[in-house]
């Protein structure tokens, strides 16, 4: 027998037990049935069931959280890595991720480019989730669901850890081979005609 406060009150005899469950003004509640003797507990049931139904709805609704991240086929760099490093915060909040390439206008004559922009999120985002399928062209628009990675192997690019252990986004941008290449042609051609 367990009292309302948790306290073990020892073997008692049924009849005692619901007595003193009437006397607090709660239910006894047969918590173990299969032990020897049977555990009892006095409490509200009607709250019990009602708090064990609000864990598990609670659950659900955080299991299916989604978020969508829209691109272009002619993304800008910077806006490029924006949308990469909201993706990289959603799915770091353990939320799906649905990555969405709009075609506008004459834009559907080119849908290499437009895949070649999901691939390279995708790579982006490789350390963090997984794509489900692979990117599909439906209609206008190329579709890819993100799944994210368990805790303990995801791998920020553009998150850094705060001191109390929360992450944080960056607004740096990783260079990467090409980019340096391409800057240095650039300061040539300008220093050249000056």
């Amino acid at each position: 027998m367990i009292s309302p406060e948790g306290k073990q009150l020892g073997l008692l005899a049924t009849e005692k037990a619901l007595a003193l469950a009437i006397q607090v003004g709660l239910d006894l509640v047969e918590v173990a049935p299969n032990a020897t003797p049977p555990v009892c507990r006095i409490m509200d049931f009607g709250k019990y069931v009602y708090e064990e139904q609000k864990k598990h709805s609670h659950a659900k609704s955080t299991a299916s959280k989604i978020k969508e991240i829209e691109f272009s086929a002619r993304i800008a760099s910077g806006d490029f890595h924006t949308k990469i490093r909201h993706a990289e915060e959603f799915l770091d909040h353990g939320a799906k991720v649905k990555l969405r390439l709009k075609f506008r206008g004459r834009e559907m004559a080119h849908t290499e480019i437009g895949f070649g922009v999901i691939t390279k999120a995708l790579s982006e985002l490789e350390n963090m989730g997984h794509p489900d399928s692979p990117p599909k062209l439906m209609g206008k628009q190329i579709n890819v669901m993100l799944t994210p990675l368990p805790a303990n192997k995801r791998k920020p690019k553009y998150l850094v850890k705060n001191a109390d252990g929360t992450n944080q986004a960056t607004h740096d941008v990783p260079s990467t081979a090409g980019d340096d290449e391409e800057d240095d042609e650039a300061g040539e051609k300008s220093s050249a005609q000056g």
